[in-house]
């Protein structure tokens, strides 16, 4: 199990990376503003669709993941945590 800190450094890197600085920042924001329960918001996220389409939509998320990733629309110089 990774540390609380390795787990924030390594969570504010991927956001960094996925959505750049300022929607880091945006969603921060969101998310410490919401009243946010996430439980709540996982118990509710799959209602509509069968186990079978979950499986194949987790499975073709996987496989995209571990793709190499062309990061050319990573600003030059931009930094991560």
């Amino acid at each position: 199990m990774k540390t609380d800190n390795t787990l924030r450094n390594d969570a504010m890197n991927l956001l960094m990376r996925e959505f750049g600085e300022v929607n880091t920042e945006r969603f921060l924001y969101l998310i410490k503003r919401d009243d946010f329960d996430y439980t709540n918001w996982q118990s509710d996220l799959w209602n509509d669709m069968s186990i079978d389409e979950v499986f194949m939509l987790a499975t073709e998320r996987e496989k995209a993941r571990k793709k190499p990733r062309n990061d050319s629309h990573t600003p030059i110089g931009q930094t991560m945590l």
